[in-house]
């Protein structure tokens, strides 16, 4: 139990940084709604909870950074992507109504941010020292542990997504558009600069 707990409270803190998962979230709480914005961060708790349990079967500091650069590169081409969509979405606004129609649905939602968190290196790091500072001497402690990360994970999300759900209604549509703008280029920025970090 004390390494569910521990979990949970990790699983929570570390997913609390507002990253490009993060302004993923809120994004699409905004414009299309709880369920795609909690599909959203369920994706981000699904790639931790596998990122833990590779940790907890054993794999190594050495085998996993073996793939840092490549996945720098592909989560860096990822970021960038999903800004560009956003751009696009501002230059080329959706009509009222087909804004609570996303095109990808939850699936897609889901897809896209675990695929983005399995490409991010620092949930690697994260998780090598989350088990081997809170890994318990029983056989089952580590994937206790792993199962409270999921779950602290996935409460961080379900707060987020609520709490921007409340101020949703104080924001005119023009509003919205340009938060399509901002996270489209705050993306953008940000997976050019994992890129040029995996080249240097």
């Amino acid at each position: 139990m004390s390494a569910l707990l521990s979990g949970i409270a990790v699983g929570f803190a570390v997913a609390m940084p507002v990253g490009p998962i993060g302004v993923l979230c809120i994004k699409r709480s905004l414009k299309d709604g709880f369920a795609m914005g909690l599909a959203t961060g369920l994706g981000a708790a699904t790639a931790d909870a596998i990122y833990g349990l590779l940790v907890a079967l054993g794999l190594g500091l050495s085998g996993l950074l073996a793939y840092a650069v490549p996945l720098k590169i592909g989560g860096g081409a990822l970021i960038i992507g999903l800004g560009l969509l956003g751009l696009r979405s501002f230059f080329k606004p959706r009509a009222e109504a087909e804004l609570a129609a996303p095109k990808g649905g939850m699936v897609s939602a889901w897809f896209s941010t675990f695929v983005l968190t399995l490409t991010n290196p620092m949930t690697i790091l994260a998780f090598i020292g989350l088990i081997a500072a809170l890994g318990t001497s029983s056989a089952s402690g580590p994937y206790w542990l792993v199962a409270g990360v999921f779950l602290g994970s996935l409460l961080w999300w379900l707060v987020l997504v609520v709490g921007v759900l409340m101020v949703k209604s104080r924001l005119p549509m023009a509003a919205l558009r340009w938060l399509d703008f901002a996270s489209g280029m705050v993306l953008v920025i940000w997976g050019s600069a994992i890129l040029v970090g995996a080249f240097i």
